[in-house]
């Protein structure tokens, strides 16, 4: 069995957006309800670790903040001051659609830290892969900006000092939440040494980011990959994408290390996302990475914690994903992942092949 690194802390939880529902901010004629990225969906996916027992078999970490030099290296100092001013007033938005609160500073920088301290232990070689439950998520927060309930970039911080530090050259970094990293694509898109990878439903959020022709540019161009599938995308879809184009992508960067960006809202309880993957799809998509991984860089796979607002179902996806990081045994049984699966449009559909099909043709050319 792997020695499988799970890192997460308290502090994460309480970050705090206020009364906004599934909006951006609150209205006159929007009840107040909690914030759709809530802490239970995290929270319950540690639960369901505990009576499982899984997390006994998982080195457990809690680690530090991320510092400011860390930080800077993919954040201005602008906006780390306007963040920090926010926190130490009474909130504010730390851009599109990144609502904050008093203590969601010390939150989101406990987050970023969770990210730093898995990435720097696989690259180190002291865990062998490691899941990292961050929160606030990290992967639409821009340089000068957060975005989309996304404060700092988790991962963009945490890469950027691993190879600051020489921790490791060439990093693939798959992200499979239902909304675009346009986090991940905005700090790396000049940058051959950083396979940034999406896929993810068309023109949901953000709306302007996401198409295939967004490729790099300058050196980077052929080191960044968009696949914005079409809205009601399930098992067939997505095993077909991830095997026709996702996979063999990555295997031929030949990277040192792979982070996926793990958001659960391609789920099919998900209700910011109109996907229908089940349980079962995440931990295989986990395998499919983790066996690159094997292949590539003696394992090293990072998987982060991004979106997912299904408080009931992101748990049973989470466990899922963490079983198959740790080549556990330890299961737990999903009512509705057989339900799921036998849903209508689940299986490749016509216009999902010819999409992905055209996709990997143009890859193919550009790549050659």
């Amino acid at each position: 069995m792997s020695k499988t690194g799970f890192y997460w802390h308290e502090r994460c939880f309480w970050h705090d957006q206020g009364a906004i529902g599934v909006f951006s901010a609150p209205g006159e004629f929007l009840q107040p309800q909690a914030a759709s990225e809530s802490p239970e969906s995290k929270r319950r996916l540690k639960n369901i670790l505990e009576v499982s027992g899984l997390i006994d078999e998982l080195h457990v970490v809690k680690p530090p903040a991320a510092t400011m030099e860390d930080l800077r290296r993919f954040h201005t100092p602008r906006y780390l001051d306007e963040l920090q001013a926010g926190d130490k007033a009474r909130g504010g938005n730390g851009g599109d659609c990144a609502p904050y609160m008093p203590g969601s500073w010390a939150a989101a920088t406990h987050s970023a830290g969770l990210a730093i301290a898995a990435v720097e232990a696989v690259a180190l070689g002291d865990v062998d892969n490691a899941y990292a439950l961050c929160r606030p998520p990290g992967h639409h927060a821009e340089a000068d900006q957060g975005r989309g309930f996304c404060l700092l970039g988790n991962i963009p911080v945490a890469v950027m000092r691993a190879r600051a530090l020489g921790q490791a050259k060439r990093v693939a970094i798959l992200d499979w939440d239902v909304h675009h990293g346009n986090g991940q694509q905005a700090a790396f898109y000049h940058d051959p040494d950083v396979f940034t990878v999406s896929m993810h439903q068309a023109a949901n959020y953000p709306l302007e980011t996401g198409g295939f022709d967004e490729q790099g540019e300058g050196a980077g161009l052929g080191a960044n990959l968009n696949l914005p599938l079409p809205p009601g995308c399930g098992l067939g879809a997505y095993a077909y994408a991830m095997e026709t184009l996702v996979l063999p992508a990555l295997e031929a960067f030949k990277p040192d290390l792979i982070v996926a960006a793990c958001g659960y809202d391609a789920c099919a309880k998900d209700p910011l996302g109109k996907m229908l993957l089940n349980s079962q799809a995440f931990a295989t998509m986990t395998a499919q990475v983790k066996a690159v991984a094997e292949r590539c860089c003696s394992g090293k796979l990072v998987v982060v914690h991004e979106g997912g607002y299904s408080e009931g179902y992101v748990p049973l996806c989470g466990h899922a994903v963490i079983q198959a990081l740790a080549g556990s045994k330890t299961a737990v049984f999903d009512p509705q992942n057989d339900e799921i699966a036998t849903w209508g449009y689940q299986s490749l559909q016509p216009h999902q092949q010819a999409l992905i099909d055209g996709w990997q043709q143009q890859w193919e050319q550009m790549t050659r």
